[in-house]
């Protein structure tokens, strides 16, 4: 009962077609209803997804706590998933003059070694605790020269320079140990310099076509040219530093960046400038393998700028990287924020 007198209070305060400016973006409610597929999903995982992340919502510029916190009390109990969402949110198209863009990302599965040893030659570094967050630092060729060495900040040894490359793109990854076992490798900090696409690299200087250019071309191309494929590799300054996470059961994702498992085909990469962590997310990937689906925003990354940007997190090893690299597809996400939230934006109140 009390569920149903939540609903029909909170339904009074749906807004529906009205747009408002805030910082150079636009914030536009719609209705359920024009959500395509929305009545086709099943709702239950992402409301899921949506309570693991409850307990690390932060207040941002778009979303106080407490406007987190009513929806978040509601959700912990578990209710119908469909009914929940379209009681206590409100769809609402948010655009910065950027065009929408989906990609992929996953969690590689890639052998290596605690020790430096036979084929295991390229190492990844625990973070240095001279660097500081925000600030620049050396560069990916300047680490890669060895300035590390000799400092026991190795975590472990890769037997594959383009994998060590992919690994430090993907921030996270499943070392399968020579010495038997599995070690699960984190994000722990970045150099301070920004994402340069090497796929954009290769349009620019000839070698591929844009709408070739994929993870598994870029792959493909620096293993048959080692020598000149390194120098391609580091067009990208930006490197990242890793940890071990020992607290992870086998069956969940990787940490994202609320510090939570995040979840294969219901967890999303966005902006968070424009994009609240935590807030369901509705997508229309457009593609000859579409997806209408509710996610979750539950993580970031260098590379994804822009109200209508997000990066769908499809799960670990070999498969879910191949869908992952060739992803690259318009359309349309939509952002369900608590109706409280979606009224002050559109209506200024």
């Amino acid at each position: 009962m009390r569920f149903q007198a939540a609903k029909n209070l909170c339904a009074a305060f749906l807004v529906v077609g009205t747009v408002a400016n805030a910082g150079g973006f636009s914030v536009r409610a719609v209705s359920f209803r024009d959500l395509p597929g929305w009545q086709n999903d099943n709702h239950k995982p992402a409301l899921s997804a949506f309570v693991k992340s409850c307990d690390r919502i932060r207040s941002n510029d778009l979303v106080s706590k407490n406007e987190w916190a009513t929806v978040c009390t509601v959700a912990k109990s578990r209710p119908d998933a469909k009914t929940f969402f379209e009681t206590f949110f409100q769809p609402v198209l948010i655009e910065n003059g950027s065009r929408a863009l989906f990609t992929g990302y996953y969690e590689p599965e890639i052998i290596g070694s605690r020790h430096k040893r036979g084929k295991f030659q390229y190492p990844i570094y625990r973070r240095p605790p001279e660097l500081k967050t925000g600030r620049k630092w050396k560069t990916r060729a300047q680490i890669e020269s060895g300035i590390l060495r000799g400092r026991g900040l190795e975590l472990a040894w890769l037997a594959d320079p383009v994998e060590n490359f992919f690994l430090h793109i993907q921030g996270s990854g499943r070392l399968k140990l020579a010495e038997g076992g599995v070690m699960r490798v984190g994000f722990d900090g970045k150099n301070g310099h920004k994402y340069r696409s090497v796929g954009k690299a290769m349009v620019r200087m000839g070698i591929i076509s844009a709408h070739k250019a994929s993870a598994q071309r870029i792959k493909a191309w620096v293993r048959r040219n080692p020598v000149n494929g390194r120098k391609l590799l580091q067009v990208n300054p930006s490197y990242i530093f890793f940890k071990e996470l020992k607290n992870l059961s086998p069956d969940e994702g990787p940490l994202g960046a609320l510090h939570i498992p995040v979840t294969a085909g219901r967890s999303l990469a966005v902006d968070q400038r424009y994009t609240p962590l935590g807030a369901p997310v509705w997508i229309v990937k457009n593609d000859p393998n579409p997806m209408q689906r509710l996610m979750v925003a539950q993580d970031t990354g260098s590379a994804i700028k822009g109200a209508q940007r997000a990066d769908i997190f499809f799960g670990s090893g070999k498969e879910a990287g191949s869908i992952a690299g060739r992803t690259k597809s318009g359309g349309r996400m939509y952002t369900l924020l608590p109706i409280e939230t979606a009224r002050r934006l559109t209506l200024g109140g």
